[in-house]
């Protein structure tokens, strides 16, 4: 129904991609969001060896036949991360694309993977880090607003103004990302310049996620109101939910507290506890101003579904000589 570069480049049937998700983008939930004829994304840093990785990438395959792709995470992160082990799985399993997020992709892992056949793109948060990413090498690039939620870099732009902005410097197809959560921001995004959009927090809440049905519950209770950025003193800026465990962080950062207190906080087995038990007040969970447009639980399906029929009923209400 929307045709861009981006359906194209990856052999998707809409052009959504399912935003990675750290604890979240499981196997069985990335088929899923592929399977919906969306782009699914494996989050590789969930996996601590390659033995795991390998089986993750496997799972997928055998749960869809559709495309699907690799998150790899070029953050700074407590665990040391060698990408080149998961790029080894990547070869040998065929899987066709992989998203870099964070720092410029190296030029020595992208050549790796265009010489493999794998179609690559670059999450970031500026312009001026899209333009660097093409100039690296990669397929197409993300570009990602501080309504989003996840890692929203530092210079606070919105999508709105990101988006055209990145449009009219790249030559490479362009997502969109950063509170869009149904077809209006899915329009908004292509009007913008964008070809596709990638969405993470509506994602949560489907029946397929798999958070604890509390956690869905209380982000279906959320507003565009309850979110807050954090880790700014560590100048690496989360957008996440403002429950206890957020505010405990921000209010840290406010009197200088040691990094081990902050740390203790955002720690992954915090954010497992939340997501796997239901303990709403644990741990800490990115997410987008997005979570106002969220009202029920769906499935992947009808979530991706639904955006792209709504797409298409805005279009034709606003232009309806369009076909």
């Amino acid at each position: 129904m929307f045709k861009t570069r981006i359906t194209t480049l990856f052999g998707i049937e809409h052009p959504i991609v399912g935003g990675c998700m750290m604890h979240v983008s499981t196997p069985e939930f990335v088929a899923a969001i592929s399977n919906a004829g969306a782009l699914g994304m494996i989050a590789s840093a969930m996996y601590p060896t390659q033995d795991e990785f390998r089986r993750a990438v496997r799972r997928t395959k055998d749960l869809t036949g559709q495309p699907f792709g690799v998150n790899l995470s070029l953050f700074p992160a407590l665990r040391p991360i060698d990408n080149d082990l998961y790029v080894d799985v990547i070869l040998d399993e065929g899987v066709p694309i992989v998203e870099t997020s964070g720092r410029r992709p190296p030029e020595a892992l992208l050549a790796r993977l265009k010489a493999g056949g794998i179609k690559t793109m670059h999450k970031c948060a500026s312009v001026r880090h899209a333009v660097s990413a093409q100039a690296a090498g990669v397929d197409a690039v993300t570009v990602f607003g501080t309504e989003g939620g996840g890692h929203i870099g530092e210079s606070g732009v919105t999508t709105m103004v990101l988006v055209p902005r990145a449009a009219d410097e790249l030559d490479v197809p362009l997502l969109a990302a950063g509170g869009i959560a149904d077809g209006r921001g899915l329009l908004a995004a292509l009007a913008l310049g964008a070809e596709g959009v990638t969405i993470g927090t509506r994602l949560l809440v489907t029946e397929e996620c798999p958070i604890h049905h509390h956690v869905k519950q209380a982000l279906i209770a959320a507003t565009e109101l309850d979110t807050l950025p954090i880790l700014g003193s560590l100048h690496n800026t989360v957008r996440a939910w403002k429950n206890p465990a957020a505010l405990k962080v921000a209010e840290l950062e406010a009197r200088q507290a040691e990094l081990w207190e902050i740390l203790a906080i955002v720690a992954g087995t915090e954010t497992r506890r939340m997501i796997e038990k239901g303990e709403i007040e644990a741990g800490v969970l990115a997410c987008s101003q997005g979570v106002g447009l969220v009202r029920e639980i769906q499935s992947v399906a009808e979530v991706i579904g639904g955006m792209v029929q709504e797409t298409k009923a805005v279009r034709e209400m606003i232009c309806p000589s369009i076909v």
